[in-house]
């Protein structure tokens, strides 16, 4: 059986970086970054942590709002493109969404119409992680079913494109975070 505490843990992680991801952060999320206490900042994934909290603590909410227009944006689009699709295909709304629909809807999660964001957005495959990992009971779809389907063939790419991207500043401490979590991922899912 599964650690409760690292799961509620994992989930909590992805909970952040899909929040990260889908817009800019205000200033209460950074400030309650900024004061994270780091318990390993010697391991790779505490280096993750202490790179985002020190991002946290460089930029405004006004400066990050100005970035992730340029990083997920742009004016025909950003300088990296969070979508699946497109990573796995280099195509948007590719058989890599048409495949994530297919098991967001055995988890009975449907896309919100008010939603312009195709599902196969790194914030939107963060949050049903979250959901796997809080859901009472046994989802149809597990955590490590899911990873490794919807985020282990491109999450990692996706986040090291992020930390070289040439505009990112608070998003390369994310960048950073998001590399060294994706690897704690994919060594525990092989154990």
């Amino acid at each position: 059986m599964e650690n409760i505490e690292e799961n509620q843990w994992r989930a909590q992680t992805y909970a952040l970086l899909a929040t990260l991801l889908a817009t800019p952060p205000q200033q209460d999320l950074l400030d309650n970054i900024s004061s994270l206490q780091v318990t390993e900042p010697e391991s790779p994934l505490g280096q993750g942590w202490l790179a985002l909290i020190e991002a946290a603590k460089q930029f405004t909410a006004e400066q990050i709002a100005d970035e992730y227009q340029v990083l997920f944006i742009g004016l025909a689009q950003g300088e990296v493109i969070p979508y699946g699709s497109y990573y796995q295909s280099g195509f948007l709304n590719e058989k890599p969404l048409a495949r994530l629909r297919v098991d967001l809807g055995k988890l009975g999660l449907e896309r919100q119409q008010d939603k312009a964001e195709p599902e196969d957005h790194i914030a939107g495959e963060c949050d049903v992680m979250r959901l796997i990992l809080t859901a009472n009971g046994t989802p149809i779809i597990d955590d490590k079913s899911f990873f490794n389907s919807h985020l282990r063939p491109w999450a990692a790419k996706f986040f090291n494109d992020l930390a070289k991207a040439k505009s990112a500043g608070f998003y390369a401490g994310v960048a950073i975070l998001g590399q060294q979590f994706i690897e704690a991922e994919l060594q525990r899912l092989e154990v």
